[in-house]
């Protein structure tokens, strides 16, 4: 039978959480040899000073060093800052970032939220219009663009396999690198122990959007970056379909600028709006999230009567890579917010209680929290209509049907922008199902060179790569070659 090692029983002693081998002798051995695994990967020390710290906070500073953060409206015909970020692309010193840990429980698709399908007409995944902007990307600037995927341990295998069965849709395999969110484990709120879940193995949870860079550190994926010429990392979240992946403007402001970071925001839609509020805090950018914004602060209006404090983040980023070494690390690595929550556990007696209430600490990184760190940085505007459009919900705001919207919507702008007449309904939305690969066009501008006013939009229509009928679905597809 496998015994834990001494030095393991001895490091669990030390830090009173031998309890997690009171069931030793009902594991087989390959749980045995999981179990010790998993114990030695966590820094017992790190979660105890993170569990003295429980009832300290992450307290708001006061309002008076709360501030607007400048923003910057990019031109579209400044010709010179789009080259800029264009032959940062041609060079290959641009790599894209998706954050892809997530699950569409919310969404009843209990999958990687990535493989839920929203391509209005084309029933493309999320994972899918990602992919094919990064590979329009490199066939425009002639250069293939590293694509990084990061996973959790929840959605690691589905992922890999679905990009797997649809041949990486069309990226090249040495250019497409899947990483995997680091782990947590969460400590019982009255005592500080380590809850087991299964016999011998401990309760993990996902440590949040900020441990993808974390994870981009210590898999060496950020090594591999720097060998690779790479010095910019485009980050977003997968799911906004609308997302300028990489867009060359934002590139070269951001690097005409010598920026370590740089942001864009959407205006906000309200005071409550559910976005992160970009500010500054004695100087430097930092975030606010909506919960935490205080109500006053939150109401603020200027003499123009717009609110104060507008700025809302989409969780779209540029950060240099020489950055994020050093934001990753040491003393500067980015901290740990602790939250109460009802997790699941084996009690004395073996059994699973699910708590009625708060019994349990989880600790989680935020994306967010590297921003201060920065000595320079620019925040940019875009709009919801043209780059955000999240799936969040199963039905209402946020949902399949207004992100299919959205879609449409854009894809009816740009048609309009050729001169062709798509119909809208008195609210101003595309009246049908409009969809634009972006391996027939990444931008309106490359839609206006492939097609003309002559265009009929009097039904469904996709442009782009190869689409069959789906006659299943009684979808009638128009498309353009």
């Amino acid at each position: 039978m496998i015994t834990p090692p001494a030095q393991l029983r001895d490091k669990l002693r030390e830090f009173g959480q031998e309890h997690v081998l009171a069931w030793w002798d009902r594991l087989s051995d390959s749980e045995r040899q999981a179990s010790i695994e998993q114990l030695r990967s966590i820094d017992l020390a790190l979660l105890r000073r993170l569990y003295q710290q429980r009832d300290q906070g992450h307290p708001l500073p006061q309002p008076e060093r709360i501030a607007p953060v400048p923003v910057a409206r990019l031109d579209a015909t400044d010709e010179s800052t789009r080259q800029a970020g264009e032959q940062a692309l041609r060079r290959g010193e641009v790599a894209v970032l998706v954050v892809a840990g997530g699950q569409g429980s919310r969404l009843g698709h209990d999958v990687p939220k990535g493989m839920f399908e929203v391509g209005p007409v084309s029933n493309k995944s999320l994972f899918q219009i990602h992919a094919e902007k990064v590979l329009a990307l490199g066939r425009r600037y002639g250069k293939s663009i590293l694509f990084l995927v990061m996973t959790s341990p929840a959605t690691d295998a589905e992922t890999r396999a679905f990009f797997a069965d649809n041949g990486n849709f069309g990226l090249p395999s040495e250019e497409f690198l899947f990483f995997c969110q680091g782990t947590m484990p969460a400590l019982d709120l009255a005592t500080g122990k380590l809850l087991l879940e299964p016999p011998g193995l401990l309760f993990l949870s996902p440590n949040g959007h900020g441990g993808s860079l974390i994870a981009l550190a210590d898999s060496g994926l950020l090594d591999q970056l720097v060998q690779r010429g790479v010095q910019q990392v485009f980050y977003f979240q997968v799911d906004n379909p609308l997302v300028k992946v990489a867009d060359p403007l934002f590139l070269g402001h951001h690097l005409r600028n010598a920026a370590e970071v740089s942001s864009k925001i959407v205006p906000k839609e309200g005071p409550i709006d559910k976005l992160g509020n970009l500010v500054l805090i004695d100087g430097r950018c930092s975030m606010i999230e909506y919960s935490d914004l205080p109500h006053d602060l939150a109401q603020q209006r200027d003499e123009n009567g717009q609110l104060r404090i507008w700025a809302g983040s989409p969780a779209i980023h540029i950060f240099a890579v020489d950055f994020l070494r050093r934001a990753t690390q040491g003393a500067l690595r980015i901290p740990f917010h602790l939250a109460r929550k009802k997790v699941p556990y084996l009690d004395a007696n073996g059994a699973l209680v699910q708590p009625d209430r708060e019994n349990a600490l989880k600790f989680e990184m935020f994306i967010f929290d590297v921003l201060p760190l920065a000595e320079r940085w620019t925040v940019v505007e875009t709009s919801r209509r043209e780059e955000f459009a999240p799936l969040k919900n199963a039905t209402g705001p946020d949902s399949p049907e207004t992100v299919r919207q959205a879609i449409s919507n854009l894809a009816a702008d740009w048609l309009e922008k050729t001169g062709a007449k798509p119909p809208r309904r008195s609210d101003g939305n595309a009246a049908m199902a409009l969809e634009i690969s972006p391996l027939y066009a990444l931008d309106a501008e490359e839609l206006a060179a492939k097609v003309n006013a002559t265009l009929p939009v009097n039904e469904p229509l996709y442009l782009g790569d190869a689409l069959t009928r789906r006659e299943d679905k009684g979808e009638k597809v128009n498309q353009s070659s």
